[in-house]
């Protein structure tokens, strides 16, 4: 693997003391890796900036473009860590394989991501509520535009820093016209597209005064699906139901973990899809504890209130010790961050 490393870091530049917006400031490299004549090339670590394109490029124009989202961690002795980082690497391949795109070997992905972090080390601070955000990603080439997978690709890998991502509780709605996605789409994988369509209705339920969707299936809108771009837990009667992640629903790697430790935990948990028609029951009766979303950048997401049509339903008012959410969210960053025992071997040292 070729290393090309900057002259100067940017991290002297960065004020640590202010709050820094998610996604601001990216670290001095990135990893390229070319897809040509059947083959990938040598990977090259070189300083962070522009990639250059030709207008021509495919993935401008058929959509031929997938992406990952993962942390790096480091505790308070400096190791780093890496959160289950093989779960990304398949199902990076499951998402190049629907779009007709090549497989990145795993030399190329993991190995290339374990020497990028290495170079990049001092971007990670061995600080609680710290970490280093990993983006993923691969997109069609080629040219000319003609309506059909890309002979080239290339597959890249960048970072950024990020600190606690607190967030407060959400506002959502329950939308009943439009779709993230349909039986035999692409609903289960990153797909750039997916999150794209999602803006327009997003922004919609914003104007309305609310922060967030709960999308419901395209063939009835009765089936409740997914919050926004992530996957959702609703605590009703002492058990956690989240939709089972099929071929419209991505298998996020911070559901799949939430479900594994609480089985462990002897949490009970449903994997099936809620009706609204059931949550407007489970409010009626005062048997909804909790609602929340998970993904790699917030962990864990509480609801504040639920809108459907002219109807708004509020959440009980619970401490953060009375929430399960909180209990759930503290036990996946305690292994995280190498501050508890890690028993299903999902923490990934880096030397």
């Amino acid at each position: 693997m070729r290393i090309e490393k900057c002259k100067i870091s940017r991290i002297t530049n960065i004020n640590w003391d202010v709050e820094i917006p998610f996604g601001k400031y990216y670290t001095d490299h990135m990893l390229v890796c070319e897809y040509r004549n059947d083959l990938w090339k040598e990977p090259q670590i070189k300083p962070f900036g522009n990639l250059i394109f030709f207008p021509n490029t495919l993935c401008f124009h058929y959509g031929q473009a997938i992406f990952e989202g993962m942390k790096a961690f480091k505790d308070i002795n400096n190791k780093m860590f890496l959160f289950r980082p093989l779960e990304h690497f398949k199902r990076f391949n499951i998402s190049a394989k629907r779009l007709e795109m090549p497989v990145i070997p795993k030399h190329i992905f993991v190995e290339g991501l374990i020497t990028l972090l290495q170079v990049d080390n001092n971007w990670i601070w061995p600080k609680y509520g710290y970490s280093l955000y990993i983006r993923p990603f691969m997109i069609a080439t080629d040219g000319p535009i003609t309506a059909k997978p890309s002979l080239n690709y290339m597959f890249v890998i960048f970072c950024t820093y990020v600190k606690n991502y607190y967030s407060r509780p959400l506002k959502v709605k329950i939308e009943r016209k439009y779709s993230r996605s349909a039986p035999g789409g692409i609903g289960f994988i990153k797909a750039a597209g997916n999150y794209a369509a999602s803006f327009f209705p997003t922004q919609k339920a914003q104007g309305e005064g609310l922060d967030q969707i709960l999308w419901t299936d395209s063939a009835t809108h009765s089936l409740i699906e997914e919050s926004g771009t992530m996957n959702v837990f609703f605590y009703i009667q002492n058990s956690l139901i989240t939709a089972p992640a099929d071929e419209k629903i991505l298998n996020g790697i911070t559901r799949r973990s939430i479900i594994e430790f609480s089985k462990q935990n002897h949490i009970n948990v449903i994997e099936k899809s809620l009706t609204i028609d059931e949550l407007k029951y489970y409010f009626k009766q005062k048997e909804v504890v909790e609602i929340f979303g998970t993904g790699t950048a917030v962990v864990i997401n509480t609801f504040e209130t639920i809108s459907l049509k002219n109807t708004t339903y509020l959440l009980p008012r619970l401490t953060p010790e009375e929430r399960l959410s909180y209990y759930l969210k503290q036990n996946i960053l305690d292994i995280q961050y190498n501050l508890n025992k890690d028993p299903y071997n999902w923490r990934f040292p880096i030397q």
